[in-house]
């Protein structure tokens, strides 16, 4: 099965429908709240229970999106109390992506001390931040965790094997760790271009679909790669390419 091929009709939907509310409801919360917001390192004078919450809210509205058509695959292999059941998936799903708030914490804090340093640090941080998830995305191990999420069955399969009563947690988290493989190194991107930057939010979002979901996903994968590498190049041309560790000034919508 491919991206193209994954649907959701019938009973599904409804659920599936739910995660697309839920993810619109949390971008209305960011651009409401974080929209105007210059592109600024650090935790934005968070401390860590809100940049957590903060961060689950991220992701809930970047990656709910790419993940409602597996949730609707999953909801098919469930026969009663659909609703409550999806909830707990999902609940475990951005668990996951809770937990690694707490790396992408210790990152933010990291380089909010590197931009006291010189400009040329800062940018020499944004070009290693670009290579790392350029490196990434051409590696196998990213090919094996995307292949994971543009061809669900057999994780759909597996998940209907686990015993009942956490069936839906084992669920959730096993496909959210799957997600994280898959898209890490794109979040650590985002740092470059500040935490809070709804249009690195908004972009960075489009390549999560279109890789997990679009026919040639995979090979869109690869050329955000190849775009990422270059842009490490770049960077130390154009700084503003990287405006929450150079200066760049760029607001966040």
């Amino acid at each position: 099965m491919t991206g193209r091929s994954v649907t959701v009709r019938g009973p599904a939907a409804a659920p599936t429908g739910l995660l697309l509310v839920a993810a619109a409801a949390a971008w209305v919360w960011m651009a409401t709240r974080w929209g105007g917001m210059r592109a600024t390192p650090g935790t934005m004078g968070l401390g860590l229970p809100a940049f957590l919450a903060v961060w689950t809210l991220m992701m809930s509205a970047m990656m709910l999106p790419a993940t409602a058509p597996v949730a609707g695959l999953y909801t098919r292999t469930i026969t009663v109390h659909r609703a409550p059941r999806m909830v707990v998936f999902t609940v475990a799903y951005l668990l996951v992506w809770a937990a690694a708030g707490l790396p992408a914490y210790a990152l933010a804090a990291a380089l909010g001390r590197v931009t006291s340093l010189s400009a040329m640090a800062g940018t020499a941080v944004a070009a290693a931040l670009f290579t790392v998830n350029g490196v990434y995305q051409l590696t196998p191990l990213k090919d094996r965790c995307l292949a994971k999420c543009r061809s669900p069955i057999g994780m759909i399969m597996r998940y209907a094997s686990y015993p009942a009563p956490s069936r839906d947690l084992r669920a959730g988290l096993h496909h959210g760790a799957f997600c994280l493989g898959c898209c890490w190194s794109l979040m650590v991107v985002l740092a470059a271009f500040g935490v809070m930057n709804l249009w690195a939010m908004v972009v960075l979002a489009a390549v999560i679909f279109v890789e997990k979901l679009a026919p040639a996903g995979h090979l869109v994968a690869r050329a955000v790669g190849v775009v990422s590498l270059a842009l490490a190049v770049a960077v130390f041309w154009v700084p503003a390419l990287a405006p929450a560790l150079t200066g760049g000034g760029m607001t966040g919508m």
